[in-house]
């Protein structure tokens, strides 16, 4: 994992001369990685245990290893976690975090209900109800770091179970760790494969080429994708049927390997020109 950080760490920078405008968001993905890999370190338990036994008949049966439906486990580490992260943030906007930060010690707030609203999303019309009482501009910052809170915890998974998981015939769209929809993924080898891969959990997974993994689509005609600046390296593969969007990185000629947590960061222009197009 170290090698591994080093690497991202090397590939930040590169982002960062190739768009200065990302430098900012790419300075907290940096702050991000390295506090990543502190806290993996210091887990000295299973957080998340998996009966090895269930594996097979959950990968059949199109259930994640981690069912998020409740979140009754004890997460005191991924909680330590997220307000080191809260501090990522109030050190460049003060006062915005510190509330939050404050009602979590106090348990005025419940760690384990912001994970379980995290996969459980409210409906759109009261989730834009909740939003006017928050701070509309560290609400996107906020809701990255409940996600990344449990990064470290859940990549215990993934070193222990993730062969077992490839192995399988795993063909949903949703990650078969943790249950969460990607954001983003990369073509691969020469065959052009498909690989989806979880910003909640670091897994990656192999995925039918032409099929939303959204709603399952599999008609050509409502199945499309654009590219930006002629740049066919990047991409969006979109579907007209749900609206739903997906960015695709193809390194294949280049022989580069993607690191996708960096990725989907440099890529935020992606996802603006695929909402100002009307997909979400």
């Amino acid at each position: 994992m170290a090698m591994l950080l080093k690497e991202s760490l090397r590939n930040i920078q590169t982002h960062k001369a190739l768009s200065p405008h990302y430098t900012e968001l790419l300075e907290i993905l940096e702050e991000i990685l390295i506090l990543r890999e502190n806290f993996r370190r210091g887990i000295k338990r299973e957080i998340f245990p998996v009966d090895a036994k269930l594996i097979a008949a959950k990968m059949a049966g199109g259930l994640p290893l981690i069912d998020f439906s409740s979140v009754t486990a004890d997460l005191s580490e991924a909680r330590e976690y997220f307000l080191a992260l809260l501090e990522i943030a109030e050190k460049r906007s003060p006062g915005e975090t510190q509330e939050m930060a404050r009602k979590i010690r106090e348990d005025e707030l419940s760690f384990n209900d912001l994970i379980y609203e995290s996969f459980n999303p409210l409906p759109l019309e009261e989730e834009a109800a909740v939003g006017e009482e928050g701070e509309e501009d560290a609400f996107d910052l906020i809701e990255l770091f409940i996600e990344e809170s449990l990064r470290p915890a859940l990549e215990k998974v993934v070193e222990r179970y993730g062969d077992a998981v490839g192995q399988s015939e795993w063909s949903e769209g949703y990650c078969p760790i943790c249950g969460r929809e990607p954001k983003i993924g990369e073509i691969r080898d020469d065959e052009g494969s498909r690989y989806l891969f979880c910003n909640q959990c670091g897994f990656e997974w192999h995925y039918q080429r032409i099929r939303c993994p959204f709603c399952g689509n599999e008609e050509q005609q409502t199945l499309a994708y654009f590219t930006i600046e002629e740049d066919e390296r990047y991409r969006v593969d979109v579907c007209n049927e749900c609206k739903r969007y997906i960015k695709m990185i193809d390194f294949r000629d280049s022989q580069e390997k993607a690191d996708l947590d960096v990725e989907d960061i440099a890529t935020l222009h992606l996802d603006m020109l695929a909402n100002d197009e009307g997909y979400d």
